[in-house]
């Protein structure tokens, strides 16, 4: 059997090693090529070096085709991952800092607020750009597998604009999934779930154990848990009014609702700072640069450790590679993927992004009809909808307006800063990112001379109501576990074995 599968941002050095294992852990696969493509040609080498030597070390025959054109790297490919960060944490750092100016106070700023909304501009113009390559390279029947953020506006212009099948997948069904498994005291299969929603708002609308409904009991579980107690006190305030537990870390969610950051004093009562994720302010950029320094620095020292199997039993939880295997083989696999809606969720918008279960086998991803979401959580799910949309259209069209628009309805933005501060801040941001946006010439232009003219609205230089300082390389090396389960974790690619 054999095919091509590319990797768009192989230098996402979690991902990539991770999802490539769990490909060539199908005996199929073996005569599978690979090729990788990334803007940074040091990086690309790096990542090309551990994984052929994972590859060899595995006793495959595989050569990896390691490029930095990618449209060489799409060339035949029936498969392609997507796990591309436009700007790097160059532009991150400026989705993170310019909003603290106006008091918005993100953790991780990718989905949603006001730098997930810009990340999507940045991230936008270039899947369009990729998909017009692989329309022109990859095979006819391709499919775009993406990983990156902001998930379901990248999946909805890919699907909408872009001329390519693209399903979006991620892994906080997986990890949701666990920790219900672990308030109730159990195994994970042995609790059966539907989940469906958004990507980062998805809804467990079915808990089952043995046949026995227990969402109701969910609520009390997570109470008395002696970790999530203390970790996950927004997902357990949702759930306490909503009915049911969602997906997303208490970092995330937190930034996605305006009820929980939006008043400095208040956020300590909401999140734990033992962990980047339980809502420490701007934590997952924090934890990339630490990871990156550490990655470069340490690079030579992971050449030497053991190769990672190639075996079953090592597979992580991820979708991408058991999609790949159920539609080259046939074998049947259960997941929860990015789609348009298309009446799956009845009571969201068809053309939206949803994210439900589905089935994949040699005929294809199939995604059963999930009907209605309660209509809390459903409503929950549309504000961020309306934010999608007009962040989708803005970054197609290069409409500022737009733009300024779903900085307007974002649920954090909105509660935190009023229109005119609005209008500000996304001229700030706009020439922040002029050069990771060119469909944004002329607003740029005009944005540089509103804020040159002078007469602004006062902002302040402010840390953020719970920031943790970087970390120098010295205090890394001093703690060289910790630092190097940081590193593996620095672009969300976790394995199974992070997950317990």
């Amino acid at each position: 059997m054999s095919f091509k599968v590319a990797f768009i941002g192989a230098g996402s050095i979690g991902f990539t090693r991770g999802l490539l294992r769990d490909l060539l852990s199908v005996p199929e696969f073996a005569g599978i090529e690979v090729a990788f493509a990334d803007i940074d040609p040091d990086n690309l080498e790096r990542v090309r070096s551990l994984c052929q030597r994972d590859i060899d070390e595995n006793g495959l025959a595989i050569r990896i085709q390691a490029t930095t054109d990618r449209r060489e790297a799409l060339k035949g490919a029936k498969y392609i991952l997507n796990t591309i960060r436009v700007g790097g944490l160059e532009a991150f750092r400026t989705d993170v800092e310019i909003p603290l100016r106006y008091g918005i106070d993100q953790c991780v700023g990718d989905t949603l607020c006001a730098g997930g909304i810009m990340y999507g501009q940045r991230g936008i113009a270039e899947m369009l750009a990729i998909c017009k390559d692989i329309r022109e390279f990859a095979r006819e029947d391709a499919l775009l597998l993406n990983y990156a953020n902001p998930m379901a506006m990248l999946t909805w212009a890919c699907n909408a604009y872009g001329g390519v099948r693209t399903i979006g997948l991620c892994h906080g069904v997986q990890g949701g999934h666990h920790q219900i498994a672990q308030a109730l005291g159990l195994e994970m299969d042995e609790v059966d779930i539907v989940c469906a929603g958004i990507n980062h708002q998805t809804w467990y609308v079915s808990v089952k154990t043995g046949g026995v409904d227990r969402t109701g009991d969910l609520l009390e579980a997570f109470e008395r848990h002696p970790d999530f107690a203390r970790t996950e006190k927004v997902r357990i305030d949702m759930l306490r009014r909503f009915g049911y537990y969602s997906t997303e870390s208490n970092g995330h969610l937190s930034e996605y609702v305006p009820w929980y950051r939006k008043r400095p004093q208040e956020i300590p009562d909401w999140i734990d700072l033992n962990s980047w994720i339980n809502g420490e302010t701007g934590g997952y950029l924090r934890v990339c640069t630490e990871g990156r320094l550490w990655f470069e620095t340490e690079f030579p020292a992971w050449m030497k450790e053991p190769a990672l199997r190639y075996e079953a039993s090592e597979r992580s939880q991820e979708h991408g590679g058991y999609i790949i295997e159920s539609l080259e083989t046939g074998r049947v696999y259960r997941g929860h993927f990015n789609v348009v809606n298309r009446g799956v969720i009845s009571n969201l918008p068809d053309d939206c992004i949803i994210e439900a279960p589905g089935y994949v086998d040699r005929n294809g991803i199939s995604m059963p009809v999930v009907g209605d979401l309660p209509l809390g959580p459903a409503a929950v799910c549309q504000a961020s909808v309306n934010v999608q949309r007009l962040a989708v259209e803005a970054a197609v069209r290069g409409d500022d307006k737009l733009l300024r628009q779903a900085f307007l309805m974002d649920p954090l933005v909105g509660a935190v800063c009023n229109p005119p501060e609005v209008w500000q801040l996304v001229d700030e941001m706009l020439v922040a990112g002029e050069r990771w946006l060119p469909q944004y010439g002329e607003a740029i232009a005009a944005a540089k001379e509103r804020l040159a003219a002078g007469n602004l609205i006062p902002t302040r230089e402010y840390e953020g109501a719970a920031r943790l300082q970087t970390k120098t390389l010295e205090q890394m090396q001093a703690a060289r576990d910790e630092a190097d389960a940081n590193a593996r974790e620095a672009d969300k690619g976790k394995r199974r074995a992070e997950q317990r």
